[in-house]
C-alpha cells in the first residue's frame, strides 16, 4: 500500500502590471487544473498518490512557474502530517472537514 502524501504550494506573485497579472492567473489556473484546492489566499494543495505521484505533481510545478519576479516554494509532507494541522483561528475547509474520509474521494 502506497502512502498518500500532500502537496503544499505557497506563492506571492505580483500583480501590479497586466502582464504580472497575466501570469498570476495563469498559474493559479494551472494549480486548479492539476487538481490543487486553494486552502487560503496563495496557498495551494494537492493529494498525491505515493511519493511517485508526489514526485510527478512536484515537477509539473516547476515546469509551469511563472517568468515574473514573486517566490513561489512547496511542501512536500505525508496525509497524516496534514492532518495534524492545527487551525489557529479562521474555520475549517471543507476538504478538511472530510478528515481522513477525504482518500475516499481521491
Amino acid at each position: 500500500m502506497s502512502k498518500y502524501m500532500r502537496i503544499i504550494v505557497f506563492f506571492d506573485l505580483p500583480v501590479i502590471k497586466p502582464k504580472e497579472r497575466k501570469a498570476y492567473a495563469r498559474f493559479r489556473k494551472f494549480l486548479l487544473n492539476d487538481g490543487y484546492t486553494m486552502l487560503q489566499y496563495s496557498i495551494y494543495t494537492r493529494i498525491c498518490n505515493g511519493e511517485d505521484g508526489a514526485r510527478k505533481h512536484m515537477r509539473r510545478v516547476k515546469e509551469n512557474i511563472p517568468s515574473v519576479n514573486g517566490a513561489i516554494r512547496a511542501l512536500k509532507i505525508t496525509e497524516k502530517q496534514f492532518e495534524n494541522m492545527e487551525i489557529l483561528l479562521g474555520t475549517t475547509t471543507p476538504e478538511e472537514e472530510l478528515g481522513a474520509n477525504k482518500i475516499d474521494f481521491f
